[in-house]
């Protein structure tokens, strides 16, 4: 199986992660050797599993070190990579590296932050990528498609604040200041 890069992008609640845990059960109905990785600052759900919004929900090995998953996914044909916007930048020659070692690599993160700008190491593994599946929310104050993700508690200013429905929302560009 020759190495292979994919990435799921777009806003919150476009079903990134799902469709990450649904290829990756895909992977192994076809008998390949899958791991999982989520960065560990993502405990919104359980610690250990990497879970969509859905309730889908597959085990997950929690870290915040893109050398993990060098050193812990070399047994594997499959290594999926759930909250990559977390990683540092080192997260994208680590999964070059995979690929190179002849590793699929399929990767689910944001493409923006909360400010629509660009989020983390994303813009570098796009680029990489063999294939992009960018995704679309829908926005919640029109139905229109989502590709922003809109924060709604205003008084937090950090870059970083894990969360769900309670603190984002999907939002169409019209809708993405109001």
């Amino acid at each position: 199986m020759p190495g292979w890069i994919k990435v799921y992008t777009g806003p919150m609640f476009s079903r990134k992660t799902e469709e990450l845990l649904v290829e990756l059960h895909r992977f192994q109905l076809a008998r390949r050797n899958v791991v999982l990785f989520k960065h560990s600052i993502d405990i919104r759900y359980e610690r250990d599993q990497a879970v969509s919004h859905d309730g889908r929900k597959m085990d997950a090995i929690s870290t915040s070190d893109p050398a993990d998953l060098l050193e812990k996914g070399k047994g594997f044909d499959v290594i999926g990579i759930d909250e990559a916007q977390f990683f540092s930048i080192k997260i994208v020659d680590v999964v070059e590296e995979l690929a190179d070692m002849g590793k699929r690599v399929v990767v689910a993160g944001l493409d923006k932050d909360y400010l629509g700008r660009p989020f983390g190491p994303m813009p570098q593994l796009l680029a990489i990528a063999d294939e992009v599946v960018k995704l679309q929310a829908v926005c919640t104050v029109c139905g229109a498609p989502a590709t922003f993700s809109v924060r709604k508690v205003r008084e937090v200013n950090d870059l970083i604040v894990v969360g769900g429905s309670e603190i984002y929302e999907p939002r169409c560009r019209d809708h993405r200041f109001s």
